[in-house]
């Protein structure tokens, strides 16, 4: 195997142990180390820890699979105290990487590459090739993924399966539920299919045999059990595998896992041929009308070492190799490359953004300069030393290197939601949707509407319906930097506007689906006269298609059912990223001409369009404030 560049930092974080290893090479693991949690006050304060006593091996990269469910940045741990800011960690520990999945996520990414003595088949069947594979395991709670095939690769799903209600299939598992609605309003199977589970089943148990006083923890249970001390502990263990037998055909049916169902975890492969032999593999294929169905899938015991270190260690290498065929990742690249050969003060600048890329990204010019205790023209010379024309471009190709994907999810909004539920489901779509567009922004399109829009001497915006607000908006962007606008949403006055424009206008069109036919036609008729054309819309619409620059954004909105929400927060996003470019430009080329913005203020051919259309001959006036 090829030995990584550098080494990695590998983790599997549990409620009770968080485990830690070296990445040399792919999937072989050095320093082997388990913490207790309760000893660390944080997650970062464990990594410190463990970070210390390997050195001097220094990590850049590191991949975590934690017991928890990942859902964009804060990450909160279900059965633990623990929670954390992913980007806030990768920064205070110093990573140039650093990637935070759900364990089962992971090790189902494992899956694809264990060998056949990596695992040990339970009963008949055999798997279908490229099908979808099921995963669940117990542990501290009951993880469930499952693996869909996606051309050479798959797609990991990530899933909490193990909170699907709990249902009895015989006398002493109706004794389990009912002892435990006592305690709970709602029985999952993660509460009785896993380790605090299997003290729940015994005291459910013990309790129906009137025995009241007695506790044992599951490493108990499972060791008389398999020592055949006690018929207790026996019959709890019988009735586990059961309950694990059910909840994996559940599984297979809900997924159609003809591809076979694994079983990892923390207890089933402890419990060796015990498993083999327990009604397991027969409650799998009870199924009633659908026994033929399941009995032909294969399940599997994962006996693997280390596969969830495997799997997180997968998830990081693709995330690597994305990384380092983008623009971004070539121009950090090309920074550590060309740092010997720069002046003593761009290697300032250089080392700065090594360190703090992402707030290099954000930073304005000054800030950027006081952080590396430079003056801003070695900023901008620094830029142009590793191949950019100047900041703007410099950030826009550092951008696109910096986006660590996530899993980018739509939760559809229903007519059952609770206010919470609605709340929570259009701020994490949204939330979703920017990182995506974030991964899927150019630098090509975004330099060419910026120079359109520079080279013309007016801009003409179309929209119609919720975007006219966007298209507002950019109109009073584009006036605070002196450049001449006009905002058309009404049908007749976008007709007659259409027949006026010419080589020397802008025009710029918003819509979310790209392929309304008055906007099509509008489109063709200023192109027609010679008008460039910009689009902000959907990826391969008509108006991205024909336009000379389209900004793009994608998103799973139904606009048919629900009011444009997603699709606008996107285009004002995108309408910033273009105001924001011309204004940098127009700041760099004021250096050379000082007064440019006045001499466009002065001009006597400036004019400003009211959203309605009635057009007037007024001066840009300075008194113009942000927040109109």
């Amino acid at each position: 195997m090829t030995p990584h560049e550098s080494p990695r930092l590998i983790a599997d974080i549990g409620r009770v142990y968080a485990r830690f290893a070296i990445e040399l090479e792919r999937d072989q693991y050095s320093h082997q180390t388990s913490l207790r949690c309760a000893d660390h006050v944080s997650l970062e304060h464990a990594i410190r820890t463990y970070l210390e006593s390997i050195q001097p091996l220094t990590v850049e990269h590191a991949a975590i699979a934690i017991a928890t469910p990942v859902d964009g940045d804060q990450v909160r741990m279900t059965n633990y105290h623990w929670q954390f800011s992913i980007e806030q960690t990768r920064q205070a520990l110093g990573l140039d990487t650093l990637v935070v999945v759900n364990d089962f996520t992971a090790l189902a990414m494992a899956l694809p590459s264990l060998s056949t003595d990596a695992v040990r088949q339970v009963g008949g069947g055999q798997p279908v090739k490229n099908s979808v594979i099921g995963l669940l395991g117990s542990g501290t709670g009951l993880g469930v993924s499952g693996l869909i095939p996606a051309g050479d690769g798959w797609i990991s799903l990530g899933s909490e399966g193990g909170h699907t209600s709990f249902s009895p299939r015989d006398a002493n598992e109706i004794i389990v539920l009912q002892h435990a609605l006592k305690q709970f309003n709602h029985v999952s199977f993660e509460r009785l299919v896993s380790g605090p589970g299997l003290e729940l089943i015994y005291e459910a148990l013990a309790h129906a045999q009137g025995i009241t006083d007695s506790h044992l923890s599951a490493l108990e249970i499972t060791q008389q059990a398999l020592d055949q001390e006690s018929p207790l502990c026996r019959t709890t263990l019988d009735v586990f595998c059961n309950m694990l037998g059910t909840a994996a055909s559940n599984l297979a049916v809900t997924l159609g896992a003809t591809g076979g169902v694994y079983i990892g975890g923390s207890i089933v492969p402890r419990l060796g041929s015990y498993f083999d032999k327990s009604g397991f593999r027969q409650r799998f294929e009870d199924k009633g009308r659908f026994h033929q169905y399941v009995e032909h899938i294969p399940t599997y015991v994962i006996t693997a070492d280390n596969p969830t270190f495997m799997g997180v260690s997968a998830i990081l290498d693709t995330q690597l190799r994305t990384l380092n065929n983008s623009a971004g990742s070539a121009i950090l690249s090309q920074i550590r490359r060309l740092r010997p050969q720069l002046s003593p003060a761009e290697q300032r600048v250089a080392e700065l953004v090594l360190s703090q890329p992402r707030s290099v990204l954000n930073d304005p010019i000054h800030d950027i300069a006081q952080a590396a205790q430079v003056s801003q023209p070695t900023v901008i010379r620094f830029c142009r030393s590793v191949g950019c024309k100047g900041l703007s471009d410099f950030k826009l190709r550092l951008a696109s290197g910096l986006s660590v994907s996530v899993p980018i999810t739509h939760s559809q909004v229903t007519l059952e939601d609770s206010v919470l539920e609605l709340g929570s489901k259009v701020l994490g779509n949204t939330a979703n949707a920017v990182l995506q567009l974030r991964n899927e922004l150019q630098r090509e399109p975004i330099d060419k509407a910026i120079d359109l829009v520079l080279a013309a001497k007016r801009v003409e915006i179309f929209a119609v319906g919720n975007y006219a607000s966007v298209a507002q908006d950019a109109q009073m962007k584009f006036l605070r930097l002196g450049i001449s606008c006009g905002v058309n949403t009404d049908p007749h006055l976008q007709a007659l506007v259409s027949k006026l424009v010419n080589p020397d206008t802008a025009t710029l069109f918003i819509s979310s689906g790209g392929n309304l036919p008055e906007l099509v036609a509008l489109q063709n008729s200023v192109s027609e006269l010679g008008a460039p054309v910009i689009a902000i819309t959907a990826n391969q619409s008509l108006l991205a298609k024909k336009a000379d620059a389209a900004l793009v954004a994608e998103h799973n909105e139904l606009a048919a059912t629900h009011l444009p929400m997603i699709s606008r927060v996107l285009h004002l996003l995108l309408i910033d990223i273009l105001v924001v470019g011309i204004e940098m430009r127009l700041a760099e080329s004021s250096r050379n001409t000082p007064n440019k913005l006045l001499s466009i203020a002065e001009n006597d051919q400036f004019r400003t369009t009211p959203t309605q259309g009635v057009r007037t001959s007024s001066p840009l006036r300075p008194s113009i404030s942000h927040s109109q």
